[in-house]
């Protein structure tokens, strides 16, 4: 099939954990209600909201503190990830059964291909969304908003349009008049960062972006300036991959060249966890585990270090990555000896299913601790899905903010 004539749908589940902790709690559905890490802290984090919390003002990512601020009578419930885990797949099997091409993007999102499949159901790609949007309510009782366009950025952008449970068409003939006058963090991989940079040069929209050379684009930003520059401008056309597509990931990584040397221990735990918080993050997008992570280490000089070593048992936190990173580096370098670059990337993965596997049972307070971690930084990547990547950081990556002694990546 013709790249110009594909359909494209992203089917984004609306208020996706309140509205899952909802079909128990039927009758908070019309009281502002929250999903918040720990509800006994005042210092927890809300992570979703139904519709009536909306209206008083309450946002993702945001302190219980400052939520209950604005609404005092705010109802707070713990999250069930695992429940999460469950509805989502059983959304995804309705979606399986208008494609096989399927390729979820998080918990509660997915881009959908029915070029091939269309006709099946009728032709019209409004009215597939629309019976897809009401075999979900009515199967499951939740709601979804669905984009339809022509590639899967805008498709994204059509679900993220009109909410909730909405159907968008941006089509190839309305997408300049939809698209362009949209802020510029509303497209894909635009985060916090990127709409720094770019309103530094007066971009505030998608328009003013396609409008930019992506020669300029290309040196303020890399590769991703000359991908942002193609999204803007409806030139995006990655496929839709489904499970069997997909190629098996053998390595996930990030490295970094470090604008000054890192000479303490201090700084480059520093470096190794923002670094090991990339990976992690990524890891998890995939639901993949390492089972070992190498490091490796470049010094002004150009002369290059690197070791690897296995774990215990798989994972994908930041955590552990951070303290597996920094045994080894620990191991080979010695301050104050200058680091130049630093690359820290997970190896020997495997999907979810065997991850936990190897978990000593004879330590139920270390499966405990596991399980609490990956809580949290679950909760993590769902509010950086939401507000991108630089809205939260854990731990010692948190601290990473730039200041003289800690150069920034």
């Amino acid at each position: 099939m013709d790249a110009k004539n594909r359909i494209i749908l992203h089917c984004d589940l609306n208020c996706f954990f309140a509205s899952v902790e909802l079909l128990s709690h039927p009758d908070l559905r019309e009281v502002p209600m929250a999903v918040c890490g720990d509800p006994a802290s005042r210092h927890g984090i809300i992570l979703a909201k139904n519709e009536p919390a909306k209206r008083f003002g309450v946002q993702t990512a945001e302190t219980i503190w400052q939520a209950k601020k604005k609404c005092p009578d705010l109802v707070l419930l713990p999250p069930h990830h695992d429940l999460y885990r469950q509805y989502s797949r059983r959304v995804n099997a309705i979606y399986e059964q208008y494609t096989d091409l399927v390729e979820p993007f998080g918990i509660d999102e997915s881009w959908l291909d029915i070029t091939g499949t269309a006709h099946l159901f009728g032709g019209d790609p409004r009215a597939i969304a629309d019976d897809i949007r009401r075999r979900v309510r009515e199967e499951l009782g939740l709601t979804l908003s669905v984009g339809v366009s022509f590639n899967k950025v805008f498709a994204k952008l059509g679900s993220d349009y009109k909410k909730p449970d909405a159907t968008t068409v941006i089509s190839r003939e309305n997408w300049r008049e939809i698209v362009w006058p949209l802020p510029v963090g509303d497209l894909l991989f635009v985060g916090q960062a990127a709409r720094r940079t770019l309103g530094q040069y007066g971009v505030e929209t998608i328009g003013q972006l396609a409008a930019c050379r992506p020669e300029m684009l290309e040196t303020l930003m890399g590769k991703l300036g000359y991908q942002l520059y193609e999204y803007a401008n409806g030139l995006e056309h990655e496929p839709v991959r489904s499970k069997e597509d997909r190629e098996p990931v053998k390595s996930v990584g990030n490295g970094t060249t470090f604008r000054k040397n890192l000479t303490t221990r201090d700084q480059a735990r520093t470096g190794v966890a923002l670094l090991a918080d990339s990976v992690a993050s990524r890891l998890r997008a995939a639901g993949l585990y390492a089972g070992g992570v190498q490091v490796t280490m470049r010094t002004p000089d150009f002369k290059t270090s690197s070791r690897q070593k296995q774990f215990a048992a798989p994972t994908h936190l930041i955590r552990d990555l951070t303290q597996g990173a920094m045994e080894l580096l620990e191991s080979f370098w010695q301050p104050p000896t200058p680091i130049r670059m630093l690359t820290v990337t997970a190896l020997y993965l495997s999907d979810s299913d065997t991850a936990f596997e190897q978990v000593d049972l004879f330590r139920p307070q270390a499966i405990q601790n596991q399980q609490k971690q990956e809580r949290i930084e679950t909760a993590m990547d769902a509010i950086r899905s939401k507000f991108g990547a630089g809205a939260i950081q854990f731990g010692s990556a948190a601290d990473a903010a730039p200041t003289d002694d800690v150069p920034e990546l």
